[in-house]
């Protein structure tokens, strides 16, 4: 362990299914440079530094994140703020906001299908999975996102067009890098994280049913980290009971829990928004890196919250280096395919009719 300091399915339309993608256009629609595509793949996803995000991986798909508030007024307000942390850190806005709305962030009170479905339909039109960051209800909110792409509450979840905020009447999408068909449920999200996730959250009606699943992590998250607060009132997560609230993986999942100090704030943990803008912060969150004893914040060093949006930042680069490796890859070798069937073809063309 690291140490720093009731949803319902959704009705079905058809006025978005002329939108589906078909087999091969993301691929096909990816127009980078080699000598990009080649730093892409040169970079070392545990290590990417403020210049590989400026040179490099600001001109590469960028995965989704989807953001979800906590349910005190005005819990929006203290999740745009990490909006725009990641926005100075060199996260592109428009895999922030909601295309629908605008907004940076989503109520922990909506349907867990229909973020779900919006999950399925960005990985379809991006080619690169979505990541999940929930802070108090909305980390809840966020895991049960990750049961509801598991099928542990429908078998069946439709595609949600994000763009129209509605639903398809369709379950499955045709997935952007092999050209297979896909259920919704069981795609996965490529991070997730929630932090001062629990505690009297549970009384609410809509988290009964995650009383039990909270703490244990499904497999449609590659990795996930979740945060918790040393006395935190509101989460319940007080000292001598870290096994409590530890979250744990239920199957192949990585997991890791990180314990925040004592004098972080349940309420205010996602205001980081100043941070980008401070250099010496800046520079100590982009080398960041986690281990395994608490990191020490240099003395001339300060920043609200820093350890939390350092450790967030961190993965978030990290997944977001993988998924456009990924993509890369995927591309290479769907257009060495074409180039080897159109030399077949060719050549085919060019034997001589048989006598």
């Amino acid at each position: 362990m690291s140490v720093l300091g009731c949803a319902t399915n959704p009705g079905v339309t058809t006025a978005a299914s002329a939108q589906r993608i078909e087999r091969g256009n993301v691929l096909r629609s990816l127009t980078l440079d080699p000598a990009l595509e080649d730093r892409i793949l040169a970079l070392d996803p545990e290590h990417v530094s403020d210049y590989d995000v400026r040179s490099t991986l600001a001109a590469a798909p960028a995965p989704r994140i989807i953001l979800l508030h906590g349910s005190v007024y005005p819990s929006y307000l203290i999740m745009s703020s990490f909006a725009k942390f990641l926005e100075g850190m060199g996260y592109p806005e428009k895999e922030l906001r909601d295309p629908a709305d605008g907004a940076y962030s989503q109520s922990p009170y909506g349907s867990s299908e229909r973020i779900a479905g919006e999950i399925a339909w960005y990985y379809e039109h991006d080619g690169v999975r979505p990541m999940i960051v929930g802070h108090s209800q909305g980390g809840m909110q966020a895991v049960k996102v990750l049961y509801t792409l598991a099928g542990a509450f429908e078998p069946k979840v439709a595609v949600w067009d994000a763009a129209t905020d509605e639903a398809e009447d369709r379950y499955s999408i045709v997935d952007p890098l092999d050209g297979s068909k896909r259920p919704v449920v069981g795609l996965s999200v490529t991070y997730g994280t929630a932090v001062g996730a629990g505690g009297a959250a549970f009384v609410l009606p809509n988290q009964w049913d995650m009383l039990l699943k909270l703490r244990t992590i499904p497999d449609t998250v590659d990795d996930f980290t979740g945060f918790s607060i040393q006395g935190d009132l509101i989460a319940w997560t007080f000292p001598g009971t870290s096994s409590i609230s530890e979250y744990r993986r239920g199957g192949a999942a990585t997991v890791r829990n990180v314990v925040l100090p004592i004098t972080y704030n349940h309420i205010t943990v996602p205001i980081t928004h100043a941070l980008a803008a401070d250099p010496k912060a800046r520079a100590w969150i982009n080398a960041y890196v986690p281990g395994t004893a608490e990191p020490k914040v240099p003395a001339d060093v300060s920043g609200f919250n820093i350890l939390w949006a350092a450790d967030v930042w961190f993965s978030i680069k990290k997944h977001w280096c993988l998924e456009a490796q990924k993509l890369v890859r995927a591309k290479r070798v769907a257009f060495a395919e074409d180039h080897v069937l159109s030399g077949s073809q060719v050549s085919s063309r060019r034997l001589p009719a048989p006598n």
